[in-house]
């Protein structure tokens, strides 16, 4: 088993796949092939719904991280799939790390960084299609981490005119944050309206003017690259 050689992912399956409502998964780290999911109930994060508790607002509007977007998708990804003492295994195997640097490197997954000085202290990463993001795994290295990195997240979504955020399968950590459970035929229903506006193509080609504009936030202050919290906060304080 050892000696498998690991099962490619094609960007343009993948893609595919994301359309439809399906993903991949796989048993272990170390597993050589992946399986296909399809979740008769699907975790969604309303971007008009998080919940910003007073000191989540605090810790982001006193920028305890700095955080941005996109510098350290790589990195990101392999801290999130390394086990810890919390998660002894994971179900990012290399095929999926692998495809996912390729979507990346093809404008379609995206990752959000949240830094102590120069240490990566957690984060989140997922694919954009559309006006959908599929959220994939977060990792927190410091307390509060991943949750800086959702709220921005959500931020970053709003300014970019998406309309769905996927998170897969609903926890308590994003229940807490405003993530709703709904059926399937509802989420499709959500997904298709996402996706009316604009398609990939088979090659794997960015997505045109009807796609969410993931770098739209930055335009609105970013500095060095980095996301001051004040701008997190007033995103996430406004409704549509």
């Amino acid at each position: 088993m050892s000696g498998m050689p690991f099962e490619t992912l094609d960007p343009a399956l993948l893609l595919g796949a994301y359309s439809v409502g399906v993903f991949p998964m796989a048993d272990a780290r170390d597993a050589r092939s992946v399986y296909w999911v399809e979740p008769r109930r699907r975790a969604i994060l309303p971007l008009d719904g998080f919940h910003l508790s007073r000191s989540l607002r605090r810790t982001i509007a006193a920028d305890r991280f700095r955080v941005t977007a996109d510098r350290a998708f790589p990195a990101v990804i392999a801290l999130c799939a390394e086990a810890a003492a919390d998660r002894p295994d994971t179900w990012i195997n290399p095929s999926i790390e692998q495809a996912f640097l390729r979507l990346h490197a093809l404008g379609h997954a995206h990752s959000v960084e949240c830094w102590i000085g120069d240490r990566l202290a957690g984060g989140l990463y997922g694919l954009a299609l559309g006006r959908a993001f599929f959220g994939e795994s977060m990792v927190s290295r410091a307390a509060d981490a991943s949750k800086v990195a959702i709220a921005h997240l959500v931020a970053r979504l709003k300014a970019g005119g998406f309309t769905l955020l996927d998170c897969q399968f609903m926890t308590a950590h994003l229940a807490s944050l405003g993530a709703q459970e709904i059926d399937r035929a509802a989420y499709m229903e959500l997904l298709g309206a996402a996706l009316s506006s604009a398609a990939p193509s088979a090659s794997g080609e960015a997505l045109g003017a009807g796609a969410g504009g993931f770098r739209a936030l930055d335009a609105l202050g970013a500095v060095d690259g980095a996301v001051p919290g004040k701008v997190t906060v007033q995103l996430l304080g406004q409704t549509s």
